[in-house]
């Protein structure tokens, strides 16, 4: 499903926690996590702390930041069933986190990949 922007705009604008909720919710729906990428691979996003894959819940999402030092990346759908089998382990083995839908400002919750992995398990088996 297309978001148009006007959603696009209220969306943006949920609080970290909402905008994680939004994400897990709609990721579990849609059976896809959205992640941008380049000719290396997955961009990264660093905390003080982590280095992050930003994950976002719509391919119109992860596109808006798709400029300055990203505009060569292009939006990857990631299956739900795909990143339970692969991403969560690998991105434990890379001791890499998860930052769930970043706005403008890189400000986004971060989750360890085995934390997101129960997220979205919890969020799909409230929608059984």
């Amino acid at each position: 499903m297309a978001l148009e922007q006007h959603q696009i705009d209220e969306i943006s604008r949920y609080d970290e926690e909402k905008r994680l909720k939004y994400s897990v919710k709609t990721m579990v729906q849609e059976r896809q996590i959205w992640i941008l990428t380049d000719e290396h691979g997955c961009v990264m996003l660093n905390t003080e702390d982590e280095d992050c894959v930003p994950v976002w819940p719509h391919q119109e999402l992860a596109e808006q930041w798709a400029t300055g030092e990203w505009d060569n990346c292009k939006a990857e759908a990631i299956s739900l069933n795909k990143w339970h089998s692969r991403w969560t382990y690998g991105l434990e083995d890379d001791e890499l986190a998860v930052v769930v839908f970043p706005n403008q400002n890189e400000e986004g919750v971060v989750l360890f990949p085995e934390e997101f992995d129960f997220e979205l398990k919890k969020q799909s088996a409230k929608a059984r």
